[in-house]
């Protein structure tokens, strides 16, 4: 297969790959900044820990090769432990290893692939099917920026100086 060929045959997964390493720049910023002495704090007994919200964020991004490799995930097939970071460092290499193994992935998935069903499913309940590039762009994409979202308040309400996410921040990329 010539080059323009296997370039012509990944244009979704292009278009992913620069949207992803953007998103990842920014989460990158994010998680950065936070101390590990905070990893236990959160701003309200139903919400997620600094950390525990960090490290969700983090692991979101190594979903895209379970979506693009598998026809599903079965919550009842696997016992899940997330991860739980000691140190910040840790933290941002696990960002970055998910992000590494993500592109990779997308570099090596065809179109067609996107337009393949994935389902999510615990069991018999099955929680939604839909193509994977859907999957790739609202259980994956949009809920890191959601997250990230929370993340940034969490920031806030810790005097740590949230990074100029879409447009300045109150405490960078001022014009």
């Amino acid at each position: 297969m010539s080059t323009s060929t296997a370039q012509s045959s990944n244009n979704v997964a292009s278009a992913f790959i620069a949207e992803l390493q953007h998103e990842a720049a920014t989460t990158r910023q994010c998680l950065e900044r936070i101390p590990a002495e905070k990893f236990d704090w959160k701003p309200h007994e139903k919400s997620m820990t600094f950390g525990r919200l960090a490290s969700h964020i983090a692991e979101m991004f190594g979903w895209t090769p379970a979506t693009l490799t598998q026809p599903e995930l079965d919550f009842a097939k696997f016992d899940y432990t997330p991860f739980d970071p000691k140190t910040t460092e840790e933290l941002v290499e696990f960002l970055d290893k998910n992000v590494n193994e993500a592109i990779e992935t997308l570099r090596n998935t065809p179109d067609d692939v996107f337009l393949e069903n994935w389902t999510m499913r615990n069991g018999e309940t099955v929680y939604f099917t839909m193509p994977k590039i859907g999957v790739m762009r609202s259980f994956v994409g949009n809920h890191i920026v959601h997250h990230r979202g929370q993340l940034s308040v969490y920031l806030r309400l810790n005097d740590i100086a949230v990074p100029a996410i879409y447009g300045p921040s109150a405490d960078e990329g001022q014009m």
